[in-house]
Parts: C-alpha cells; structure tokens; sequence
C-alpha cells in the first residue's frame, strides 16, 4: 500500500526546508521531504557562502599588494593556493554540516527521503533508494528542485578542465590560469577573486551586461572600472573550445572583430542553470512547461494555476536568491498545507547585491521597469566621496529613482563602496513608500559612504522639484499623457 502524506515536498535546500518548517506549523501532520542529493542547500555548499570565502581570501591579498598609497608597504604577497582552498573547503564543509544535521533529524523523524523521486499521477509519486522503490499519494505537492548549471557550447563536452560552481570549490589548490564564462553574478564575483589570487583569469560576455544592471550609465561606469583591472571580453564569442595537453584551448572573437587563442587550465562555466522540473514527470499531473523547462507560478501564493501543485525557491524561475526562496518556502507550505484554502502574501522589496569590487546591487524598480514619463533620477559619482576617497575606494555611481509627482522612491541601481549596507538602507525606504523628502530628514552620519546616497538623494529631490523627468521628451503636463 503506498503511504500517504498531507504535503509532499520535492527538494531539500533552502526553499524545501523551510516549506517543511511551515507546513507543519499550518497544520499538516504527514510531511515529508524527498531529494537524491547533495544535500547542504546551493547558498551552503556551492554558492553564496563558498563564494564569500573566496572572496575574502582575494580581499586580504588585494590589500596587502595596494597598501602604498597610505604609506604601507609589504615588500612580498605569498598566495598559497592550497592553504585558501583547505580554508574554503573547510568553512563550506562547517556551513553544510548545520544544514545536513537539520536534514538528519528530519530523516530520524521520517519526514525525509534521500531518493530519486519520480512523479506518476495527480496524487502519487515513487522514491527509488538502492533500488528499492517505495510509492505514495498526497493531497498537496511542493516542488522546490532547485536549478542546475547550464553548460552551454562549445563547452559541453565531458572535459574534466570545464567545471561550474558545483566544481570549482572542490579543487585542492587555485588554478595557474581560468577562462570564466558569463557577466552575470557568479561570474564576476569568481572572476575577480581568482584574479586578485593570482590566477592569470579572463572572462568573457556574450553582450555588453554586468550582472542584472540595466541603467546605462551605472552599467557603463561599472564596465570602465572592472575593465581597468580585470581582462574582460565584452559581446565576445567562443569560436571554438578544444581539450589540449595542459588544459583547454580556446579562439574568442571580440567585439572588434579581432581573434585571441589561449589556452586555460581551466574554463568556469558561469553562464546561467537550468531547471530540474522537467526530469520530474510532472506530465503526468497534466502540467506542462515552457521552452525554458519552467511552470507559470502565481508569485503571491506559489500555486500552479488552481491545482494542489506550489513551487518554491529557485525551481519557480521567479527570484533565485536565498531570502527570496525562504519566503517561497514559507507561502508554498503554509497554502499547502491549508489547501484548498490559498492566500496571497506580498513580496518583499526585491533586492540584489553582487559582492565584487566595487560591489552592484539593485533594490526596487530597475531602469527598465520605470515609466520615463513619470519618474526622475538622482545621482552620485562615488570619485570625490568623502568617506570613499579615505579609504582609497572611491569609484562607482549610483542613480536612484523617484516618482515625479509624489517624489516617492522606487528604486536604485547601484556601483560603488559598500552598496551591500546602502542597498539595504535603501530598499527597507523603498517597502515603507517613503518619499526622498521624508527619507532626507533622517540622520547621517559624518564622514560615512551613507553620506553618498544622500547626495543621490538631493539631486533626485531637485529633480522632482525641477520636473527633470527621464524622458524629457514627455509631455509637459502630466505622467502618461
């Protein structure tokens, strides 16, 4: 007889776990998690805590070669490359043993499976484990799968030398030299580290994007600046990738024209993932997916149209961030849970940071998102920032964005020293629907990088006063006429 549960819960990161969490808190009394694994969720063991490691290793090496300009000189820089990775592997490994004890105690309490699950109709599915198939039925099914890199040609051969985020934090020393595919988030942050680690490292971009910034001032300013330290590529092609002797060879066509071949010891793949829905079975509940391999999820309940499907985390394609998917996790297990009764929660102001140096982040409504004829901008150009020119970091620019009629704050998007803090500071605005104005009577301190967005702040405040809108072209006598 197949054993029966409430919520059924594919996936044991961090939107899955935290579905548990709230199912049961909402009332379900058979619950139960199923993943083959890894286990130790994707920000623990391969991103978002691996990745900070590195980072800081890259931190302390970069000032210890730039400290001249205070009058600190260190006459010799020694990187070991196997001591960072052993302090890496080492803090990643303290980071997933929290996650896996959490996942242990569950398994004890029966509330999870390490199997391969396959989904066989609208209320079943089976758990294979060594072999051993095991059935169930639920009333309600929680998918939060997760993604997987996406290796895209001409490097989805099976080279040991082409790794992703699933690899790169497993190899026993630094790298003597990395090609790193991709602009986005992990690209950029993995680039850069490796770069101040002394590894001889290039990246390369199919178009012009730094990461998830549209504004083109900031994304230009963000280029110019990672440009001058690192050997970026931008709108380059990979004509063709071939495994040699001591590593991977490859001819990229740059956006002149012109052709480079190298050869790297090792190509990280950092150019998206890829969703894990369609290995499910999920035809078999009469869901279908779309080109990408994703489900239309409504975004305030997680629900799957009206059927007792919810996605949560990463597997939905909405906000692949860990707070994002915790919040995921928290709706999908509460409605399941409660299902057919189904509530709304609303997001949180989105939020993004990508930790290079100088570090992006983007909070609110993106340059994209704005209606040009009814919003203004307000800018600061981090070179002659106060706080920033101290402590030698004073590159980027920041714009944030105002509604022109009610001068409230939508949102920014940001290249500069510790925008990690302003973003913050900026987004908690942004959810209270605070204007600048209201915003400007708060206090800052003397001398702080806070000080920065300030500034942005005043000119967006001018702006709204001066009905500088974005689109000067707008008519004169109102938004959206």
């Amino acid at each position: 007889m197949p054993i029966h549960l409430n919520v059924a819960i594919i996936g044991a990161g961090t939107a899955g776990l935290t579905a548990r969490r709230a199912a049961k808190k909402a009332g379900a009394k058979k619950v139960c998690m199923f993943d083959s694994g890894p286990l130790g969720t994707t920000c623990a063991r391969v991103g978002c805590m691996p990745s900070k490691l590195l980072i800081a290793a890259a931190e302390a090496a970069h000032h210890a070669e730039h400290g001249s300009i205070f009058g600190v000189d260190v006459p010799e820089v020694n990187i070991d490359g196997k001591r960072v990775m052993e302090r890496v592997q080492r803090e990643r490994n303290r980071f997933t043993g929290f996650v896996k004890k959490s996942i242990s105690n569950s398994e004890k309490n029966g509330e999870f499976l390490p199997g391969h699950v396959h989904i066989t109709g609208k209320n079943s599915l089976t758990s294979t484990i060594d072999g051993v198939v095991s059935e169930f039925t639920f009333d309600t099914l929680i998918l939060a799968s997760g993604t997987t890199p996406f290796i895209p040609p001409p490097y989805d051969f099976n080279w040991t030398r082409v790794i992703t985020s699933d690899q790169i934090f497993e190899l026993e020393t630094l790298p003597t030299s990395l090609l790193v595919v991709g602009t986005g988030v992990i690209a950029l942050e993995l680039g850069q580290a490796m770069s101040r680690l002394g590894v001889q490292t290039d990246i390369i971009g199919i178009d012009d994007n730094v990461a998830f910034l549209r504004d083109p001032k900031v994304a230009s300013v963000a280029r110019d600046v990672l440009s001058d330290e690192l050997e970026l590529h931008f709108s380059a092609k990979a004509e063709s990738a071939v495994e040699v002797s001591d590593g991977i060879e490859v001819q990229i066509v740059q956006k002149d024209g012109t052709e480079l071949k190298k050869t790297f010891e090792y190509v990280l793949v950092a150019a998206g993932r890829s969703s894990q829905l369609p290995k499910l079975g999920l035809e078999h509940m009469g869901i279908e997916l779309d080109q990408r391999g994703y489900v239309k999820v409504n975004p305030l309940t997680m629900q799957v149209a009206d059927l007792n499907v919810f996605i949560a985390g990463d597997a939905n394609g909405l906000h692949p961030l860990l707070h994002e998917a915790a919040d995921d996790g928290r709706t999908a297990g509460t409605n399941a849970a409660t299902f057919p009764k189904v509530v709304s929660v609303p997001r949180s102001t989105p939020i993004g940071v990508v930790f290079t140096d100088p570090q992006i982040a983007s909070v609110g409504a993106t340059y994209s998102s704005l209606d040009q004829c009814d919003a203004v901008i307000g800018s600061i150009d981090y070179s002659d920032q106060g706080r920033a020119r101290v402590m030698n970091k004073n590159k980027g620019w920041v714009n944030v964005y105002a509604e022109a009629e009610t001068g409230k704050l939508l949102g920014a998007e940001m290249f500069g020293p510790s925008v990690e803090h302003t973003a913050h500071l900026l987004a908690w605005c942004v959810q209270q629907e605070l204007t600048v104005a209201e915003i400007l009577k708060m206090p800052f301190y003397h001398p702080v990088v806070e000080e920065g967005i300030r500034t942005a702040l005043r000119d967006a405040l001018a702006n709204v006063e001066k009905r500088e809108l974005i689109n000067p072209d707008c008519d004169q006598y109102g938004p959206g006429v």
